[in-house]
């Protein structure tokens, strides 16, 4: 629908003005709202009911209000999308971040922010969308390599000296966790500032969190006992630098325990799968690295004061007990009158027992002497130095003829052991003659069966060699024939592939041509309508016009026909 201008005001009175004042007071004059309400009509005149295909981002649920507020996207743009509250309650699907879906509904404007939108009546799902597909690949392949395994995560520190954070200086989540930090238990704060958004920004999170672990421990700079890597929320589009696989590896690498606060408690991003702790908020992270200052000083009061109260109680309550012990042990006199009858009665069988004793050891050591009389050792010693001399040199003789007769023995074995040695080395030499002849003749056999062999396959390898020229799609090609490919090198087998590819290759026999197929353009699709509207498998153009075009030639057979 054409703007219709407001209608012109009265001319004002003729007056010596310059040509371009007049020029300028004869435009017509718009007020804001009336040019704002033209383009509304506009828009919604030419776009009233359209369907429209593209990726849910931003999505944080429901308003206060009701109505829901988000923006489709795809590769080339984005539009505003809104559901209202009455519609929100019939959808079928509905909303989810990363969803890709088919929007029925209206087109139109909003004044307030000059910008269009389209006001959602029905939500068809059509699969993830680019960035979520991605997303799960990812994940899944990090998974598989045990990234993601509970046996790799380890506990937080309970009080830890020096805490690290990883994020952005300017933004409110590092005000949030210092301050949560200050109010629960003061620490000292290193912070690695980095860009949270944006190109280069999943790589300066990961030289951050190597850097972390890179410190010395007991250096001029103080290595922190945990890390939080913290960011505010976002779309999923905000958020992708943590999702990155250098940021994953690097979280995974960290010798130091690492608490992810990244979005906010629905958003999920791949370092809460694979850091130690997951936070819901920066705020929350911050709750986790530290206990509560003040809630340990009662506790530990506490514990004192029952501790002191323990002891007390326990060295009253032995000391009751010592009293009740010390009342019920008897007198020292009474303890000691009983041993002390023993001692006595022992001190007076001492001296007949100490006798008695004397005169039995007196009886045995003279029956002991008695029996050494009767067996002197001089008359022993006597008796053997005459067995000595009848023995005389019996021995030595005996020494001798053994010594001889074994001597004999031995000669006689060396001359056994010189025969058999020469009989075993004439043996050794004829076997060594028959295996040398018989190794000569094997290896005659060797090599003319080798020479055989070679031959035999030098023929075969030749008519192969003919076969495959005879086959191969070169000789076609050098008959005249051409073949076709698609930019990714992928043969083309029908003519409607071909014009539909963007690019083509024709190889003849002698190199290869880069073509561009021309095909059929519609004069009423401008360059923009081509650059954001998508491709249809159907077209709503007359026939006639296709007719027009001369009929496509006859293909040439090839040998990648079916």
């Amino acid at each position: 629908m054409p703007l219709v201008p407001p209608p012109r005001p009265a001319a004002p009175p003729a007056t010596d003005i310059p040509p371009t004042s007049v020029l300028n007071a004869n435009q017509p004059e718009w007020s804001v709202g009336d040019l704002a309400g033209a383009l509304k009509r506009t828009l919604e005149d030419a776009f009233g009911h359209v369907r429209l295909r593209g990726e849910i981002s931003g999505y944080r649920g429901q308003h206060g209000s009701g109505h829901a507020y988000f923006s489709l996207k795809d590769g080339q743009a984005r539009i505003d999308a809104v559901v209202w509250k009455g519609v929100f309650g019939r959808l079928r699907q509905r909303p989810q971040e990363g969803l890709e879906v088919i929007a029925t509904g209206r087109i139109t404007t909003f004044a307030g922010k000059s910008s269009y939108q389209i006001v959602v009546e029905s939500l068809e799902p059509a699969g993830l969308g680019a960035w979520m597909a991605l997303l799960e690949e990812r994940k899944k392949q990090l998974a598989a390599e045990g990234l993601f395994a509970p046996e790799h995560k380890r506990a937080i520190p309970y009080l830890p000296r020096v805490v690290g954070v990883v994020t952005s200086p300017t933004g409110a989540v590092i005000r949030d966790i210092l301050h949560r930090l200050e109010d629960r238990f003061p620490r000292p704060v290193l912070v690695w500032p980095v860009r949270v958004q944006g190109d280069g920004a999943a790589e300066e999170v990961a030289a951050a969190i190597r850097g972390f672990n890179a410190l010395k421990p007991g250096g001029s700079i103080p290595r922190p006992d945990v890390l939080i890597v913290a960011r505010g929320g976002g779309s999923i589009e905000d958020l992708w630098a943590f999702n990155e696989e250098c940021v994953v590896r690097a979280a995974f690498e960290s010798a130091i325990p690492l608490i992810s606060a990244v979005g906010h408690e629905t958003d999920t991003t791949l370092i809460d799968y694979v850091s130690d702790r997951r936070a819901p908020t920066p705020t929350g992270a911050a709750e986790m690295a530290v206990p509560v200052r003040a809630e340990l000083i009662a506790t530990v009061a506490d514990l004192s004061a029952r501790a002191f109260g323990a002891v007390g109680r326990r060295i009253e309550r032995d000391r009751v007990d010592l009293r009740a012990l010390g009342r019920a042990l008897p007198s020292a006199d009474a303890l000691l009158a009983a041993k002390r009858q023993r001692l006595d009665l022992a001190e007076a069988r001492l001296a007949p027992a100490l006798a008695a004793g004397a005169s039995r050891h007196r009886a045995r050591l003279q029956l002991l002497l008695d029996r050494m009389a009767r067996r002197s050792p001089d008359v022993a010693l006597a008796n053997a130095r005459a067995r000595l001399a009848r023995i005389d040199h019996r021995p030595l003789h005996a020494l001798r003829n053994d010594v001889q007769r074994k001597g004999e023995a031995l000669v006689q074995l060396g001359r056994r052991l010189v025969v058999a040695r020469d009989a075993s080395l004439e043996r050794a030499r004829a076997l060594q003659a028959r295996r040398t002849d018989r190794l000569l003749a094997l290896s005659d056999r060797l090599a003319q069966a080798g020479a055989r062999g070679i031959e035999r396959r030098r023929d075969r390898l030749e008519g192969l060699a003919g076969l495959l020229g005879s086959l191969s799609y070169h000789a076609v090609l050098e008959r005249g024939y051409v073949l076709v490919r698609d930019a990714a090198g992928l043969p083309m087998r029908r003519a409607a592939e071909a014009a539909a590819a963007t690019r083509l290759s024709l190889q003849f026999s002698d190199g290869t041509v880069a073509v561009v197929p021309e095909g059929e353009r519609d004069p009423d699709d401008s360059p923009k309508r081509r650059a954001g509207a998508r491709p249809t498998s159907t077209s709503s153009r007359p026939t006639e016009r296709r007719s027009a075009k001369p009929a496509s030639p006859v293909r040439q057979g090839s040998l990648f026909d079916a």
